[in-house]
C-alpha cells in the first residue's frame, strides 16, 4: 500500500487503489485505468524493472507523487506472465462497470490473483509440463501432501513419512507450495530452494478442510474417492480449495475427481536416482535426458503423460503386460502406426482446453481447435476399424461419445472465428435471427450511406462531397471551401477547419443511429450466445477429460512403438522371479548420442538371487564403469514403463526400487565436498 505524507489529500482514484491493495499487499496490483494497467509505489518499480518498462511519477492530492508505470490493457497476455514467470503473485483488477454510464469513480474489483502455481496463461504453461501446485500439512513425523494442476483438472492427495515426502516434490516439481506459517523453520530447513507461501494456521484444521473437501465435491464422504484415510492429505487438499477462493478462482467445474497417490503402486525412486539418470531433468545445460530420447509423443496430453511414466514405473505385471500389448499391435501394423502418428500431429491440447472451458477462459478459436481435435480423434477410431488388434478395437469402442461437442461447436460457432471475442464474427450465420437481422442492417447501413452521399452530390452538384466519421461528432459531410457556398440552409455546420467545413443533416444522425446501435448489439448478443455456448459444452467436461486420458496413453503407447521400430529395441519378458538377464543390453541415451557411422558396443548381465547377486566392476576412468550401471537401470525402469528395451534379449523381475551414487560432484555452495555428497547418497541407499 502505497503511504501518505501527512496532510496531503488522498485523490479518489488512489483511495480506491489502496483500498484494493491492502487486501492484496503481497501482490503485484495491475490497476486499470482507461486503456491502461496502471502499477503505483514499489510495485511500479518491480514492474518496471521486470518488464522494461517506463518508470515515472504521477500526482496524487496537493502535493506528493507517486511512483507510476503501466502498459495499454491489450498487452496484458505479454506482460502478465513475464511478471509470474519473474516469481511474483500478480492481482488483476478491473473495471467492473462501463465509465460512460457511471457518474464519479468507476467500480473496480480483482477478477483474477495470478501466482506461479495457479495459472491458465498459455505464456506461462509448457505445454509438454504440468503446473503443479502443492500444499503440505504437517502432523508430528506424518505428513500429507495434495497437487493440483488447474490447467488439467488433476488432483490428488496421499499421506506419506518424509522421505515420501521429499520424493513426491521432487517427482511432481511443484511451482508453488502452500504451507502454514507455523511450520516455516521446518520448509526453511529442508526445501528453502522451493516456492513457498503461507497460510494462516487455522486454514491447515481438519475439520474445516474435510468440511470444504465434502462441500466442494458434494459428497457426504469421501470413500468413494479412496481418500477417507488420508487425514493429513484431506487437510492439505482443504486448503488448495481454501487458496483457489482467495485467488478468486471460484468457477472450478474442470475438478471433477480426487485422487489418491498409490506410492505402494510403483517403483521408488528417489531424488538422487532421479536425478543421476537424468529421467527428465539434464546434470548438464547440453545433457540428453530419458525423455528427450524416448518421447517420440504427438500431442501436448501425450508428453505430459510420458513424463509421469517415467517418473512412476509399475509393479503390477499384469498392467505392464498390458501396456506391452498395444506396443506390440502397433509394431506389427506399419500402415496403421504411420496413419494414427500422422492423425495425432493435429490433435490441439484437448486437456487443458476443456480446463479453459470450465472455467470460461476459452477463446473461440481454441473451440474450433477443440472440434477439429474430436474429428480427428473419429478419424482413428476409423483407422482402428481395420486393425487386426483386440486391444485397439477394444480401446476404440471404450471412448466416450463425443459428437454432439463436435455438432454443439460446429453449428454454432464461425470456422474463422477469431482470438478474440471483441473482434467479432464469432457467431456462425444463421445461428441466431435477431443477431443476423442486426449484422444486415451495420452491412446495410453503410451501403445507405454511401447511397446519401451519392445523392447528396447529385442535389448540390458538390462532386468534392465525402461521409466520414468521428468520435467527437459521429458521421458527418465534409465540404472544401472551394463549394461551400453550395451548401444547402437545411444543413447543420458542425466544424470549419482550414480547408473545408464540416456538417451534419438530420437524415445522416438517423442512420447513424441505426449503425451504432446496431454494431454495440451485436457485440452485447454475440458476447451472450458465445458466453452460453461456453456454459453448455462446460456439462461436457468429464467426457472430454476421458478423451484426453485415451488419446494421451494411445499416444504414449505409439510413442513407444515409433521408437521400437526406429532404434531396434526387443520387448522384454517380465517375470515374478527376482532375476536380471541382458543379452546385448546398449545405454539408448548415449547410443543417440554417438555420430551415425560409430556403434554402442552391447553389452551382457545376469543377476539372479542364487547364483550371481552382486556383480563389482572395476576399471580406469572414462572406462565406462557409470555407463554401464545406468544402462541397467534404465533398461529395467524402459521395461516396467511397458517399452521395449535397447538389447537383443532381456528378462527382467519386477524390481520396486532403484538406487543410484553415480558422478557426484561438488557443491561448495551449499557446504558440500564430494565425499559429503557420495555419503548423502549412500546413506538414502
Amino acid at each position: 500500500m502505497i503511504s501518505q505524507p501527512k496532510n496531503v489529500k488522498e485523490t479518489p482514484l488512489m483511495r480506491q487503489y489502496n483500498e484494493i491493495k491492502s487486501k492484496h499487499p503481497d501482490a503485484i496490483l495491475l490497476f486499470r485505468v482507461g486503456d491502461f494497467y496502471e502499477t503505483f509505489g514499489e510495485d511500479a518499480i518491480c514492474a518496471s524493472k521486470t518488464l522494461g518498462i517506463v518508470l515515472t511519477k504521477r500526482s496524487n492530492g496537493a502535493a506528493s507523487n507517486v511512483e507510476l508505470a503501466g502498459f495499454p490493457y491489450h498487452s496484458l497476455e505479454t506482460y502478465l506472465p513475464k511478471l509470474v514467470k519473474a516469481g511474483y503473485r500478480v492481482a488483476v483488477c478491473d473495471q467492473l462497470e462501463d465509465p460512460k454510464k457511471t457518474k464519479g469513480i468507476v467500480k473496480r474489483g480483482i477478477t483474477e490473483l495470478v501466482t506461479p502455481g495457479v495459472s491458465l496463461n498459455d505464456s506461462v504453461l509448457e505445454s509438454n509440463k504440468n503446473n503443479y501446485l502443492a500444499s503440505i500439512s504437517r502432523s508430528g513425523n506424518l505428513y500429507g501432501i495434495s497437487f493440483l494442476d488447474i490447467s488439467t483438472g488433476e488432483f490428488s492427495v496421499t499421506d506419506c513419512d518424509f522421505d515420501q515426502l521429499e520424493k513426491l516434490l521432487n517427482t511432481y516439481n511443484p511451482s508453488e507450495i502452500l504451507c502454514s506459517k507455523s511450520e516455516k523453520a521446518f520448509i526453511q530447513e529442508h526445501f528453502a530452494n522451493l516456492n513457498v507461501f503461507y497460510l494462516d494456521d487455522w486454514v491447515y484444521k481438519i475439520g474445516y478442510a474435510h468440511d470444504k473437501v465434502l462441500s466442494f465435491f458434494k459428497v457426504k464422504n469421501l470413500k468413494g474417492y479412496g481418500v477417507e484415510e488420508e487425514k493429513n492429505g484431506i487437510i492439505s487438499a482443504g486448503t488448495i480449495l481454501f487458496y483457489l477462493e482467495l485467488t478468486e478462482h471460484k468457477n472450478l467445474s474442470n475438478l471433477t475427481s480426487l485422487s489418491r497417490i498409490d506410492n505402494d503402486k510403483y517403483m521408488w525412486l528417489d531424488k538422487f536416482t532421479t536425478k543421476n539418470l537424468e529421467l527428465i531433468s539434464p546434470l548438464h545445460t547440453d545433457s540428453p535426458t530419458l525423455k528427450q530420447v524416448i518421447d517420440k509423443t504427438l500431442t501436448p496430453m501425450g508428453s505430459r503423460r510420458m513424463s509421469k511414466w517415467i517418473l512412476f514405473p509399475l509393479l503390477d505385471i499384469v498392467a505392464i503386460k498390458k501396456r506391452q500389448s498395444f506396443v506390440d499391435s502397433f509394431t506389427k501394423e506399419n500402415d496403421l502406426r504411420q496413419s494414427i502418428s500422422e492423425t495425432l500431429k493435429d490433435i490441439s491440447d484437448i486437456e487443458r482446453i476443456a480446463s479453459k472451458i470450465a472455467l470460461s477462459r476459452v477463446s473461440p478459436r481454441e473451440l474450433n481447435a477443440l472440434k477439429n481435435s474430436l474429428i480427428f480423434v473419429e478419424e482413428i477410431k476409423l483407422q482402428i476399424k481395420h486393425s487386426t488388434s483386440k486391444n485397439l478395437k477394444k480401446w476404440s469402442t471404450e471412448l466416450v461419445n463425443y459428437k454432439d461437442i463436435i455438432l454443439q461447436i460446429e453449428r454454432s460457432l464461425d470456422e474463422n472465428a477469431p482470438v478474440f471475442l471483441a473482434a467479432g464474427k464469432v457467431i456462425k450465420k444463421g445461428y441466431d435471427k435477431k443477431l443476423d437481422d442486426l449484422r444486415e442492417i451495420a452491412t446495410s447501413g453503410k451501403n445507405v450511406l454511401l447511397k446519401i452521399q451519392k445523392d447528396e452530390i447529385k442535389r448540390t452538384g458538390i462532386s468534392s462531397l465525402k461521409i466520414s466519421y468521428n468520435k467527437v461528432f459521429g458521421y458527418y459531410l465534409e465540404v472544401t471551401n472551394a463549394h461551400k457556398d453550395k451548401v444547402p440552409e437545411t444543413w447543420i455546420r458542425k466544424q470549419t477547419l482550414v480547408n473545408s467545413e464540416r456538417y451534419i443533416t438530420e437524415q445522416l444522425k438517423e442512420y447513424e443511429e441505426k449503425i451504432l446501435n446496431a454494431e454495440e448489439k451485436i457485440f452485447s448478443i454475440e458476447k451472450s450466445l458465445y458466453l452460453n455456448i461456453v456454459y453448455k459444452l462446460s456439462k461436457k467436461i468429464k467426457n472430454l477429460q476421458k478423451i484426453s486420458r485415451s488419446i494421451s496413453h494411445l499416444d504414449c503407447l505409439l510413442s513407444f512403438a515409433n521408437l521400437a521400430t526406429a532404434s531396434k529395441f526387443s520387448k522384454p519378458e517380465i517375470v515374478k522371479e527376482k532375476i536380471i538377464e541382458i543379452e546385448k543390453g546398449r545405454h539408448l541415451i548415449i547410443e543417440d548420442s554417438l555420430p551415425p557411422d560409430e556403434l554402442y558396443i552391447p553389452n551382457d548381465i545376469f543377476l539372479d538371487n542364487s547364483s550371481q547377486q552382486i556383480i563389482i566392476i572395476t576399471g580406469p576412468n572414462m572406462s565406462g564403469k557409470s555407463a554401464i550401471l545406468r544402462q541397467v537401470a534404465l533398461i529395467v525402469l524402459l521395461a516396467q514403463i511397458g517399452s521395449y528395451v535397447p538389447a537383443e534379449y532381456s528378462k527382467i523381475g519386477i524390481v520396486d526400487k532403484i538406487f543410484t551414487r553415480v558422478g557426484a560432484s561438488d557443491n561448495i555452495s551449499r557446504g558440500e565436498s564430494t565425499f559429503m555428497v557420495e555419503m548423502m547418497e549412500t546413506s538414502s541407499i
